[in-house]
């Protein structure tokens, strides 16, 4: 059951993200990073944490997961270190997802040659 609720739950998300891509004229950057926002506002306003309790990896894998780890480090940082927090936590949280991209990124250009256009 928890893996359909995951499957449910990231379709969802990606399924949105393919409507905008498909009936709007906004780019798919721009709606990657609409999709960072969105779950650093849902976070901030209490309303993702039910989202990736019900979704698990559904949740947390797609960038809106990845904004509410970005709100959820920067209000763990806040109340453990006040307003220096609010530079820090957000790093801090997801520095092992960033640096796992990183290093995923780096390897890939080793192992891999370019093509040419």
């Amino acid at each position: 059951m928890e893996y359909l609720k995951a499957f449910i739950t990231g379709g969802l998300i990606c399924a949105v993200g393919q409507v905008l891509i498909d009936y709007t004229k906004i780019t798919p950057a721009r709606i990657l990073t609409a999709f960072v926002v969105s779950g650093v506002v849902l976070s901030a306003i209490g309303l993702y944490q039910p989202i990736a309790e019900f979704g698990g990896a559904g949740a947390s894998v797609p960038l809106t997961g990845f904004g509410h780890l970005l709100a959820e480090g920067v209000r763990e940082a806040v109340r453990e270190k006040g307003f220096t927090g609010v530079f820090t936590g957000g790093l801090t949280a997801a520095a092992g997802g960033i640096t796992a991209a990183i290093v995923a990124g780096l390897l890939a250009s080793v192992v891999f040659k370019p093509k040419e256009k």
